[in-house]
């Protein structure tokens, strides 16, 4: 495919998005993430990507829906690093796996399961999705300053939403059962749906990604009979975002100085 000048799917050029950007699945939330950035401006919003930007810091930063899954996070992924960014939050949302991540927690990607299918065309299944060390290390910096419940570790990622939640009804049900009891034999705690496309087609690109994401409920606790609430309060983990790119843009500064 040719390269163009304006990206088919973004509907952005280059000089559209800064070097840094949060990538929220909901088009929806990138209004209020945009708020956090210094003279946020509206770029353009085409199917699911919906694009602000504005500076943090005095670097030009971006905010970018992908909408839901693979297939589309790992098209913003192409399609922004076309034009210049090379550096990527994932701020998103999840449901707890693990007996003890509860509602309205954050957990932080340290790797995920390549249960989905575009990291497939990036990658053989050998080659494991995690994050870049550097976003991973501004995250849990971030969080260890956050004063709110988080977590580390292992997500899985899926392509079906109801093949997690309804998975008796599916034909394969008996592959999915099996294997989400393995999940949590491995102490995984959450599931979502984009990190492992967009850690596998960071690596195949060369630029730096990570992930955090705010609980909204976890099933495992439910079917234990634990307290909790359903939580849509995905603020924590946006500030989170926030205050991790903030540490990404101060310690390239540093380094830049340095050379």
């Amino acid at each position: 495919m040719k390269e163009r000048e304006r990206q088919y799917h973004i509907g952005c050029v280059s000089g559209d998005v800064g070097r840094y950007c949060l990538l929220p699945g909901d088009p929806g939330r990138c209004e209020a993430i945009a708020a956090y950035f210094e003279n946020p401006v509206h770029v353009t919003q085409n199917r699911e990507y919906n694009t602000y930007t504005g500076t943090l810091l005095g670097e030009k930063v971006s905010v970018v829906s992908t909408g839901i899954g693979g297939p589309s996070a790992a098209i913003a992924l192409e399609e922004l690093k076309a034009i210049g960014a090379d550096t990527f939050i994932r701020v998103g949302t999840c449901g707890g796996i693990r007996l003890d991540v509860c509602s309205g927690d954050m957990v932080i990607a340290t790797g995920a399961i390549r249960q989905e299918g575009t990291s497939r065309e990036y990658a053989p299944f050998e080659f494991p999705a995690v994050p870049d060390y550097q976003v991973l290390s501004a995250l849990v910096d971030a969080a260890k300053d956050a004063g709110k419940p988080w977590h580390a570790g292992v997500v899985q990622c899926k392509d079906s939403f109801y093949g997690q939640h309804s998975p008796g009804r599916m034909p394969v049900s008996y592959e999915l059962e099996q294997k989400w009891e393995a999940w949590k034999r491995l102490g995984v705690l959450a599931s979502e749906m984009e990190s492992a496309a967009l850690f596998t087609v960071s690596a195949a690109l060369g630029v730096r990604c990570g992930s955090v994401f705010h609980v909204v409920w976890n099933q495992e606790r439910e079917k234990a009979g634990l307290d909790q609430e359903e939580s849509h309060d995905v603020d924590s983990a946006i500030v989170l975002g926030i205050e991790a790119l903030k540490l990404l843009i101060l310690r390239d500064q540093e380094s830049k100085a340095k050379y």
